[in-house]
């Protein structure tokens, strides 16, 4: 038996990266999997992949039909929706505040942002009729600490991490469970800026950052894909209104082996006392 078998479960950005990644572990464990993305070549292959309980559609998640529709199309074509993961992103607007645009303003908020707005308000009908269902976002470390992202990332994370709290105190009295999960460094064409950055980038990426994390490496799409797994699964049942860190370390602070060396001294400092003391 897989810890999803007979779930439904929609995937925002789940053409690749991240989103990539917890559709096939999803998969793994007997879930039906709607794949959504702007993608279509790739969401169209991994859907091929995973055969008859895999399906792609095209959405752009900053629309509200485009994410009604794919909500409808889950529940249409099997019956019912278990999990809804909000998971598309982009890393938005770049640069100094003086600089930012309006517009950019506007596409980074709506992607980010407004994406987990629009999927829970048309998951929570479906779920709240089930009387079940767990609703997942991908928020950051960046929407906990500033310092790792633009401004813009860092506050549309934020703001997902306390409208996943707001909307778990609503929707658990109907046994809806509503979390999020915040990454650190994530080997993903994302984190490397560019959709079509590859593999040996992306290798690159890894091996310039594994020195700054406590474990020794950074995170790939399958550590953050056992969570949402976890998050989606039964075993997670009296969880809800949660930010689960999911950084080998990276937001505790550094590596030991990189603090100051007192830090590492194995005797107590010894000062002068003063005359009378």
């Amino acid at each position: 038996m897989g810890r999803l078998d007979d779930k439904v479960a929609v995937i925002t950005g789940g053409a690749s990266g991240i989103g990539a990644g917890t559709v096939r572990r999803f998969a793994e464990e007997g879930a039906k999997v709607l794949i959504t993305d702007l993608d279509e070549e790739k969401g169209t292959a991994l859907a091929s992949e995973l055969g008859d309980d895999a399906a792609f559609l095209r959405t752009d998640v900053s629309t509200e039909e485009d994410v009604a529709a794919m909500i409808a199309e889950a529940t249409d074509r099997w019956g019912r929706l278990d999990c809804l993961y909000n998971n598309a992103g982009f890393g938005g607007a770049l640069g100094p505040i003086a600089k930012t645009t309006v517009e950019d303003y506007d596409l980074t908020m709506d992607v980010l942002l407004k994406s987990v707005f629009l999927g829970m308000k048309h998951a929570a009908p479906v779920m709240t009729e089930q009387g079940s269902g767990s609703i997942i976002s991908t928020a950051s470390v960046a929407g906990i600490r500033v310092g790792y992202a633009p401004h813009l990332y860092s506050v549309a994370k934020c703001a997902v991490i306390h409208l996943t709290k707001t909307v778990a105190l609503e929707l658990g009295e109907h046994n809806v469970r509503v979390n999020a999960i915040c990454p650190g460094f994530i080997a993903t064409p994302l984190a490397a800026g560019r959709p079509d950055a590859d593999e040996s980038q992306i290798q690159q990426m890894r091996d310039a950052g594994a020195t700054s994390q406590v474990l020794g490496r950074v995170g790939e799409p399958a550590d953050i894909a056992n969570m949402a797994l976890f998050l989606a699964s039964d075993e997670s049942e009296w969880m809800t209104g949660q930010e689960f860190i999911v950084d080998g370390g990276f937001e505790a602070g550094r590596p030991w082996s990189k603090w100051p060396k007192f830090a590492k001294m194995e005797r107590p400092i010894r000062h002068h006392r003063p005359p009378g003391r």
